[in-house]
């Protein structure tokens, strides 16, 4: 009988929705936005949270960056106006493998070394050609960076000890020069050097942005071979001196005075052995320390000079988590705000459909409803419109979420969790919101009510 008075009450609720469904849609438009602006922060957090664990598994964890870094080119002017005591600035022998085997040594904590020597690239075979990267590692690199070889073998130790020329291809490269033939085991041109593939990298989608902020290599447009075959077979920039980086330096300034324009620049020349080492730590709460150890060895190494940059890309990742999801959550307390307002919605009009229906409340209650049924009518009109408000609130943050990534590039992940909290919330507003207009609409005197204009 209780269930059959329940179910009646909830019944006249939707019927009084029903309608009045105009004054609903308007009344749950608070609702809907709010939760489709919930269901849609959380989905661009969601999808900032996936993109920076996916580059922070692309970076490798506990890594530390060591990158060079050149100085400024100097205009034409300011070589002509150098000087006598000036022109005798800091010299560093630059990032080398005595830097790399210095630090393996010298720096606690540290798990593994990767130096890295990287020169663009025009490479040749069977009349195709393509542009990308020659790069000359050590083993570790393979540690350092996650990598694999999916496809034929990796370098073997004689290969290391006696600079062979053999290399490792990209996906990319593979699919512009072998796409129709094996690539395992034939010649490749790189530069002025032929090597032979033996095997093929993982594939790997790197973005331009994570490139640059991050130091991640795009392995699918790269060749790696040992880097003693690099040193010794292409090219080994330690063996320049000082005297020649500054004849260099002389000849390109000569080369370029057309007297059109004083403001030219005079080449940099690149003087370091390595372009990069990537050091490994051991544990993640060691990095920290371990960066001032090493710029402290690099400045005694390079005589004072700052020609690199140190950069912990995991550290850069988790700082950006941290700004994101706050920025998320000053998002999220907007959309609840507008929440909050489709409640106080729901609550204005409740109490307004009370004062239309004193006549309706009387007239029930004279007829032996009771103060509970009116309770359970009004609430019920109110858990509706903000159920309803709900649903739409999820669909249409659901085609935001999808517009937002179309049209703003920007990934976003809609979770279960998430639906499912913007449900729950848009009942919960609807059921607080509605319980007073419900008290104050049973509590009216049924004698008083079928006498009221």
């Amino acid at each position: 009988m209780e269930r059959e008075r329940v179910l009646f009450n909830l019944k006249n609720g939707l019927d009084a929705v029903i309608n009045n469904r105009f004054r609903a849609v308007l009344t749950s438009l608070g609702i809907i936005f709010g939760v489709a602006a919930v269901i849609a922060m959380l989905a661009i957090g969601n999808g900032a949270e996936k993109e920076i664990l996916e580059q922070i598994k692309q970076i490798g964890s506990n890594n530390i960056v060591i990158k060079i870094k050149l100085p400024e080119p100097k205009t034409e002017e300011e070589q002509k106006n150098r000087k006598p005591g000036q022109e005798n600035e800091k010299f560093s022998p630059g990032l080398s493998l005595a830097d790399s085997e210095n630090i393996q040594q010298t720096v606690p904590g540290v798990k593994s070394v990767s130096p890295e020597i990287e020169s663009e690239m025009v490479f040749f075979t069977n009349g195709l050609k393509t542009k990308g990267k020659l790069l000359g590692i050590t083993n570790a690199y393979f540690e350092t960076s996650g990598i694999s070889v999916t496809q034929g073998q990796s370098f073997s130790d004689l290969q290391w000890e006696n600079s062979m020329p053999v290399c490792l291809i990209g996906r990319g490269i593979q699919s512009k020069l072998f796409a129709n033939t094996e690539a395992i085991g034939q010649p490749i041109k790189c530069g002025g050097t032929w090597f032979k593939v033996i095997g093929i990298l993982d594939d790997r989608k790197v973005d331009e942005k994570s490139m640059s902020k991050l130091s991640i290599r795009n392995v699918n447009q790269e060749v790696y071979v040992p880097i003693q075959t690099f040193l010794m077979r292409v090219m080994n920039r330690s063996e320049v001196t000082k005297e020649e980086i500054k004849r260099y330096q002389e000849e390109q300034a000569n080369a370029e005075e057309t007297g059109e324009s004083s403001s030219k620049s005079v080449a940099v020349v690149n003087y370091n052995q390595l372009d990069r080492l990537v050091v490994t730590m051991q544990e993640s709460n060691s990095m920290e320390p371990a960066v001032e150890v090493i710029d402290k060895l690099l400045k005694r190494r390079h005589f004072g000079a700052e020609d690199y940059e140190i950069v912990v890309p995991e550290l850069l990742l988790k700082q950006e988590q941290k700004t994101r999801k706050l920025f998320n959550l000053v998002l999220a307390v907007i959309a609840g705000i507008s929440l909050l307002v489709g409640g106080i919605g729901i609550m204005n009009i409740m109490l307004a459909s009370v004062l239309e229906r004193i006549k309706e409340i009387g007239l029930r209650l004279a007829i032996g409803a009771r103060r509970a049924d009116i309770v359970y009518q009004f609430i019920a009109e109110a858990i509706v419109i903000s159920l309803s408000g709900g649903i739409l609130g999820i669909i249409l943050g659901i085609v935001f979420s999808y517009l937002i990534e179309i049209f703003a590039d920007i990934e976003t992940v809609i979770s279960g969790t998430s639906v499912v909290i913007s449900f729950f919330v848009s009942v919960s507003v609807g059921l607080i919101f509605g319980i007073y207009p419900a008290r104050k609409a049973s509590q009216q005197n049924p004698i008083e009510s079928l006498r009221y204009e």
